[in-house]
């Protein structure tokens, strides 16, 4: 008998995470047996997720039984973590002087939480860590004390060496990436999501897609390139059958349980290679959509610029899409440009059935957020994102306005014959 793709979806995420990492059914009953890998002392950082579904009363029970004393319970982060929440969260874990944090939350709470505690044990200011490896050079590589406990099937951050901030006054997003702010342990209860409204589901699972999709493009020719093609094509799938029976019913636990398999599949996916495009160009949009709805919107119109280097992807994502009844199956036989224009096609007639705009324009920006974009990508902190591109660009030689500019205003108009051919 064959292994289902929930199935092969638990073995992955063994593979990957060992025992740093419980998820599924009475996952949280493991807090208290991680809660020693980040001291006697610690604060919980929670989003109020945790404590309207009762986990933090849960979390504190546990802590309680092992001897761990919890210093203070301190609020998470507002959405797209502002750089104030996590200046706030530095300052109060220092006044604190706690051993280590167990955060509950979202992407947002739990990327503040890994900001935060670099900040506090390590010093300085948050420009200093924007990048690739700067935590590192100050820790020697040890993780920062942290366990974290998931509440949406999303970012995957519990999972990851990302942190995102956002200035909140010039509405840009910068990264942290480094392995010194994994987490030491993970819990993920796939069931807490069911409170998850319908809107924030939809963004969740299309950034799980963006995940990823993104890093399996990257991975042309690459020594991971067939592990990532296994952990992004059972994650497509999962997020792209599951989604339309959550938003059905919002207490379809199969459903909540692949949504959670599928979008931590992306957070295997971010860990093996890097994301590029969709992400890039989500980062200057954060005034006007939700991380998730921005690559969903930018992902087929890079799919269709990166045509030449991924006809692999294109030719397996394509079933997908055709299974689920979004593109036919004679066009998963296509070739070239005219393949990832049908795939292209495909994902917007996904988003377009869960009621998320397909363009830009339709979703409220402006061509000033195009010319955001544009220099976005030329900052040398989010290099990393033009290097991981199937088509590396390189900003000094001219690619950012000769391709990327193009392809975004393509986004802009839905018009995917301006999308430069490569």
């Amino acid at each position: 008998m064959s292994e289902t793709y929930v199935e092969k979806a638990k073995r992955l995420l063994k593979e990957f995470k060992g025992d740093d990492y419980a998820f599924g059914e009475k996952a949280l009953e493991k807090i208290g047996e991680y809660s020693h890998r980040i001291g006697k002392k610690v604060a919980i950082i929670t989003g109020r997720t945790g404590r309207r579904t009762g986990i933090l009363d849960q979390v504190q029970e546990s802590l309680k039984r092992e001897g761990i004393e919890v210093l203070d319970v301190l609020d998470g982060a507002r959405p797209n973590t502002p750089r104030e929440d996590v200046y706030r969260l530095a300052y109060q874990l220092t006044r604190l002087k706690c051993d280590g944090a167990i955060a509950i939350g979202g992407g947002s709470t739990l990327d503040a939480a890994k900001a935060a505690l670099v900040l506090y044990k390590y010093g300085g200011v948050i420009d200093e860590y924007f990048g690739t490896g700067m935590v590192s050079a100050k820790s020697g590589g040890e993780r920062i004390p942290l366990i974290a406990i998931q509440t949406a099937s999303s970012s995957a951050s519990h999972l990851t060496k990302y942190s995102n901030i956002t200035d909140v006054v010039t509405y840009q997003k910068k990264l942290i990436v480094d392995d010194s702010i994994v987490p030491r342990a993970s819990v993920f209860q796939y069931d807490v999501t069911k409170s998850m409204p319908p809107s924030f589901t939809k963004d969740g699972a299309l950034d799980g897609i963006a995940h990823c999709w993104e890093v399996w493009m990257g991975a042309t020719g690459k020594s991971y390139y067939e592990r990532v093609s296994e952990v992004a094509y059972t994650g497509i799938k999962l997020i792209v059958d599951a989604l339309p029976k959550a938003l059905e019913n919002g207490e379809d636990m199969e459903a909540r349980y692949a949504l959670g398999l599928g979008t931590d599949l992306g957070g295997y996916s971010i860990m093996l290679g890097g994301t590029n495009g969709g992400h890039l160009g989500s980062f200057s949009l954060v005034d006007i959509l939700p991380h998730g709805r921005a690559c969903a919107i930018l992902n087929p119109y890079y799919t269709v610029l990166f045509a030449p280097t991924i006809q692999d992807q294109l030719k397996k994502v394509s079933k997908i899409y055709a299974e689920a009844g979004f593109i036919s199956e004679s066009e998963t036989k296509l070739t070239g440009r005219k393949l990832a224009e049908a795939v292209a096609r495909g994902m917007i007639e996904f988003s377009r059935s869960i009621e998320f705009p397909t363009t830009l324009k339709e979703a409220g920006a402006t061509e000033k957020h195009i010319e955001k974009m544009v220099k976005a990508a030329k900052d040398p902190q989010l290099k990393m994102k033009l290097q991981n591109m199937p088509i590396p660009m390189d900003a000094e030689a001219g690619d950012v306005d000769r391709l990327m500019k193009p392809t975004l205003e393509a986004a802009y108009t839905g018009d995917l014959s301006l999308i430069p051919e490569v």
